[in-house]
């Protein structure tokens, strides 16, 4: 009878063919929960093209120009382009919904946060679209060309917001309010005009700002 130590043993757990690792437990799980934010938001961005396309927007600058970018604000290829100047003030948007969302983090978790921002983000730019916006910022701004977004235009800002929402989510919030303070200092320099500026001329209009815009 052969001694009990000379026994053979069965494998350690660890070396069973059949034995799913750490990782390959929680890949898939994380997988499919990105799989159906990205669907969640991907009907939220065409949800809102499809509203916009129904309000009379057009889906990009009516001048016929292929150019992505748009750099001239007082002229009617503003917002016409994918992207402007104004882009990176939705950057700020998002910057500012992680912020403001970060204290429900206890009682909304990060998918249901993400997907905030970007219906809040949605909701502005159908508003924004709206005559009674679109003639509040000729009036009270700069934009005396503004006529409204492209569909074009009002995707990406939606994409820019979410842009800003994951870069604050992964930086200290002293560097999140860094870059907003030089983002703001870097559009007062070059268009003299900014997200606060933006802000403060649609709720309370100033013609000490505009003539300093003019």
């Amino acid at each position: 009878m052969p001694d009990a130590q000379t026994r053979r043993k069965p494998p350690p757990a660890d070396q069973s063919p059949h034995k799913v690792t750490a990782r390959e437990a929680v890949s898939a799980p994380s997988l499919i929960a990105k799989l159906r934010l990205f669907a969640t938001l991907t009907l939220i961005a065409t949800s809102m093209a499809f509203v916009l396309w129904r309000m009379g927007r057009t889906p990009w600058c009516e001048c016929g120009g292929y150019s992505p970018w748009s750099g001239e604000i007082n002229s009617r290829h503003n917002s016409q382009h994918l992207i402007d100047p104004y882009f990176f003030t939705h950057v700020l948007h998002g910057i500012l919904f992680f912020a403001v969302l970060w204290p429900l983090r206890h009682w909304l978790t990060d998918r249901a946060r993400v997907i905030s921002a970007a219906l809040v983000e949605a909701g502005w730019e159908i508003l924004e679209n709206t005559p009674m916006i679109i003639e509040r910022y000729r009036q009270a701004t700069i934009s005396l060309d503004y006529y409204g977004d492209s569909i074009a235009n009002s995707v990406a800002d939606l994409l820019a917001c979410l842009a800003g929402y994951m870069i604050a989510s992964r930086l200290r919030w002293y560097s999140s309010l860094a870059l907003l303070v030089v983002v703001e200092a870097v559009l007062l320099a070059t268009i003299r005009d900014s997200l606060l500026l933006n802000i403060i001329m649609l709720v309370w209009p100033s013609d000490a700002i505009r003539e300093w815009q003019m």
